[in-house]
């Protein structure tokens, strides 16, 4: 059964947890939903895992339609959330919801994720309005990591606090809290009623996201502290391709067993 946006904010009641996972493809989201995740991702951390960029600005509208579009095709049973990229909702409520409108019409996402806490309350406001569905994301947000410095811990529990109950008031089923100390993260938590998606948050939030790509072990580039390797695909891929190589020099493939005759 597909999971909606009302079950998976009513996870929060039951004290049922959220597991969450990014994916950005075809094959990715299906082997996700078929391992049974409540929701599939697909952030513009494709920029970053996907694309080679150093951070997630250069993802544009047109690539998180594409992408979501491709995940769509390869779930059945999760919730799937698109993201918004970069400066497509910051200008304004009405372009906020433009975006949303345009992202959910043309991939057939079921909700969109947006960062920021006080400050898109408008955007998120216009957008549940427009009967959009939107995952807020608080804590640390990367599209602003050059303001932030980085991509730095967030301490400031009051303007956190401050943040996830104007998303929750503005509407959003849910937040994504980023890289916040546990203590804070299970604080933010508790202080509202729709469920938290913690990211380096602890282990207090009402569920957990992870990106596919440092999930398996596939993104060397960077692997930040809260990201556990469940396996190191990296690393199998290298050998496999590697012998690969070896066997097409060596004239080992293809062998009888590959040939049509």
């Amino acid at each position: 059964m597909q999971i909606t946006v009302p079950e998976f904010r009513a996870a929060k009641t039951k004290g049922a947890k959220l597991a969450v996972v990014t994916a950005y493809d075809y094959t990715s989201a299906r082997l996700c939903d078929e391992s049974g995740v409540d929701a599939i991702l697909v952030g513009d951390s494709v920029g970053m895992v996907v694309q080679g960029h150093p951070n997630s600005l250069p993802v544009t509208l047109a690539e998180m339609i594409y992408h979501t579009k491709c995940v769509m095709r390869g779930v059945k049973q999760a919730l799937v959330v698109g993201d918004l990229p970069f400066m497509t909702y910051q200008v304004s409520a009405k372009q906020a919801v433009r975006s949303a409108g345009r992202l959910m019409k043309e991939s057939g996402a079921h909700a969109v994720k947006l960062e920021g806490g006080v400050r898109m309350r408008a955007a998120i406001r216009a957008c549940v309005d427009a009967g959009i569905p939107v995952m807020a994301h608080v804590g640390l947000t990367p599209q602003s990591v050059h303001q932030m410095g980085g991509f730095k811990v967030q301490r400031d529990a009051d303007a956190l606090l401050a943040d996830i109950a104007a998303v929750e008031e503005a509407g959003a089923f849910a937040a994504v809290v980023e890289s916040v100390p546990a203590d804070l993260g299970a604080k933010l938590t508790a202080s509202v009623t729709i469920p938290t998606i913690g990211i380096g948050a602890g282990a207090g939030c009402d569920g957990q996201v992870l990106v596919f790509h440092d999930l398996l072990g596939l993104y060397p580039d960077f692997k930040p502290k809260f990201a556990k390797r469940y396996a190191d695909l990296g690393a199998a891929v290298k050998t496999a391709v590697e012998s690969y190589c070896n066997e097409v020099r060596t004239g080992a493939f293809p062998a009888a067993e590959h040939t049509f005759r």
